[in-house]
């Protein structure tokens, strides 16, 4: 557990305070012309300042934002594998490495069907309607990893409350990281060469993609946290 606690829980939870205290620091600073479908406005005196400021930061604050996801879900992901579901599965009697497979086809399918969401207008217009599509899309990658984990045994034997619900809150770790590095890097990246080097900028609808994306992280940080500290809490919510 304090391991666990070290190098998954900490590291996310700080993770999640860096981005929100990142997102109020560039909502204040980062040039309209740029960001301005973002969500990241500013207004006032302060622009010319901040523009000479905020490439600096940006470069330098979103390369611990992109590290630290990749850091935190590969080394959650090593623990999973390596102590909780290899230890559930030898006492399930099951392959641990063909449910680990099996668990990343899931997640990675399912994040295939949200990068797409993110290209739909219908979807992307109104981010409630966004909202609620990712909200729905989160609980079917749920069950299906309940469903497949939970019934994963022999001899009256299953996976238990842990590598259930580490399944469920690390699968959604890894659909924030690729968010950062499928849609919300790339597009900042461009961003901030646009400001530096005068290089053409992300049209409107690409801003507001990497928005969008950005709060869904957000979001989807608090089931995360909740399910990765129940696996080793005194809460029961899978297994049988």
């Amino acid at each position: 557990m304090p391991l666990y606690t070290f190098f998954t829980i900490l590291p996310s939870g700080s993770w999640r305070l860096r981005s929100l205290a990142l997102l109020y620091l560039f909502r204040e600073g980062n040039p309209p012309k740029y960001f301005s479908n973002s969500g990241f406005i500013v207004t006032g005196s302060k622009l010319p300042t901040k523009k000479k400021v905020n490439p600096l930061l940006l470069s330098k604050t979103l390369w611990y934002f992109r590290w630290g996801a990749v850091v935190t879900v590969l080394a959650g992901l090593t623990y999973y594998a390596m102590y909780i579901l290899s230890t559930e599965s030898h006492v399930a009697g099951i392959n641990p490495f063909l449910y680990l497979v099996i668990w990343l086809v899931i997640v990675l399918v399912t994040y295939s069907i949200l990068f797409g969401m993110y290209r739909v207008p219908a979807l992307t217009k109104d981010g409630r309607v966004l909202a609620v599509a990712v909200a729905i899309l989160t609980l079917v990658m749920a069950a299906v990893v309940v469903y497949v984990l939970g019934n994963a045994g022999t001899d009256g034997k299953y996976l238990g409350n842990k590598s259930i619900s580490i399944g469920v809150g690390g699968g959604i770790g890894i659909l924030m990281m690729a968010n950062v590095w499928s849609i919300i890097w790339p597009i900042q990246k461009r961003a901030i060469s646009a400001i530096t080097s005068g290089t053409p900028a992300p049209p409107p609808e690409e801003m507001r993609r990497a928005f969008l994306a950005s709060r869904t992280n957000a979001w989807l940080s608090l089931p995360m946290l909740f399910l990765m500290g129940t696996s080793h809490g005194d809460w029961v919510l899978f297994g049988k």
